[in-house]
């Protein structure tokens, strides 16, 4: 009974982390449409995190005040609306306003997911509902945007008939959920503006997954205008599939490995997954460019993701939800500001270059997220210790 719960909620994690990129491959699409250049579109794009930072940062509180389950259809809900108005309005403003309401959704369902899902595996590794939860989210980032590019190299459209399919689809989840039993007693702990926490040991994990997830903002929101230049634009569905969904292959190898050691094998992989990327895009290399995303998956959503969110539960004890608010925060501030920060330099510098200081940032910042994962004792745990006691 407990698994079958497991699947239902893991169904509808998926659905709503499908409607995040489901209009990805349109991006260069409506950007021409519009008249704009790639820095108006990694500003629509980034209209995503300024729905999460709200929630992540202020309202972690309101899984004890309204139940994980009512989060969870909330969620879907919004992903619903957001779906619906760009079927019926498509364009850059249409597709800011419903990326605003898939960040709510999707920073209600980080906040809450890992420790729902905690429930329906009781007694058991903390690793097992988390690979549920990361596999079906991952999944879901990359399944809009390769069902979205099928469509759309078959028949280019800014309305095609997956954002239909998804309606219908999101629905049934939203049916699913209903019904599922939430035990979690309701608590007041000092009302829902609760801030993330960052227990000791966690801040490595949430530099490496800051690191990983602009590697995967830069793929969603820059890569089609890259591909765009050499008539590929219309595999930029398939480049996200790649990067954010392929990462489930290797998530039962990651699993094996202590929640560290997974984390800094990701972070050697992604420089080199990175480099392969941006040369292929540069170079109109379609091959380099879906291998790289393959390779890059392994990293942000194989080692990185289930290593990190894993290891930074069981430093959390019992702030989960506080300590997942405040993981999930550092990924998705690496999911905006480095990507719009790199369509700025685009606008001014051109492709090669404006890829190449992303590159440099990239590797910067895996060496440091490393350095801090050295080992318990490690100059940074310290660091951590001392911030903690000071927020505490």
């Amino acid at each position: 009974m407990h698994r079958i719960s497991a699947l239902r909620l893991a169904f509808a994690l998926c659905m709503i982390t499908t409607a995040v990129n489901l209009q990805a491959p349109l991006y260069a699409a409506l950007a021409t449409r519009d008249g704009v250049g790639v820095g108006a579109t990694t500003l629509a794009f980034a209209c995503y995190v300024l729905g999460v930072l709200p929630v992540l940062l202020a309202l972690s509180g309101l899984a004890e005040r309204l139940g994980r389950r009512a989060l969870i259809v909330f969620a879907l809900l919004l992903c619903l609306v957001a779906t619906t108005l760009t079927l019926v309005a498509p364009g850059l403003l249409s597709l800011g306003m419903a990326r605003f309401l898939l960040g709510i959704g999707t920073a209600l369902t980080s906040a809450v997911a890992p420790a729902y899902m905690l429930e329906f595996f009781a007694g058991e590794d903390t690793r097992r509902p988390t690979t549920w939860v990361t596999a079906s989210t991952a999944l879901g980032f990359g399944l809009g945007a390769a069902f979205t590019g099928l469509f759309v190299l078959h028949s280019p459209s800014l309305t095609p008939p997956s954002l239909g399919w998804y309606l219908g689809a999101a629905t049934l989840a939203l049916l699913l959920v209903l019904s599922l039993k939430d035990e979690a007693p309701r608590r007041d702990l000092g009302g829902i503006l609760r801030l993330p926490a960052y227990p000791p040991g966690a801040f490595g994990y949430g530099l490496a997954i800051l690191t990983a997830w602009a590697t995967v903002g830069m793929v969603i929101a820059i890569l089609p205008s890259a591909l765009a230049r050499h008539g590929l634009s219309g595999w930029a569905g398939f480049a996200t599939f790649g990067i954010c969904s392929c990462g489930v292959l290797f998530q039962p190898l990651a699993r094996r490995l202590s929640p560290r050691v997974a984390t800094r094998v990701g972070l050697l992989i992604l420089p080199l997954a990175y480099a392969l990327i941006a040369w292929g895009a540069v170079q109109g290399r379609l091959s380099a460019v879906l291998l790289g995303t393959v390779v890059a998956s392994s990293a942000c959503y194989g080692f990185v993701y289930l290593g990190g969110l894993s290891g930074v539960l069981e430093v959390a004890g019992e702030g989960k939800s506080r300590a997942s608010a405040g993981y999930f925060l550092m990924a998705y501030l690496g999911f905006s500001l480095p990507v719009i920060a790199t369509g700025a330099l685009i606008d001014a510098l051109g492709h090669a270059l404006a890829l190449t200081l992303f590159g440099a940032a990239v590797l910067a910042s895996s060496l440091i997220a490393a350095w801090r994962l050295q080992g318990p004792r490690s100059r940074g745990d310290q660091g951590e210790r001392v911030l903690a006691s000071r927020s505490e």
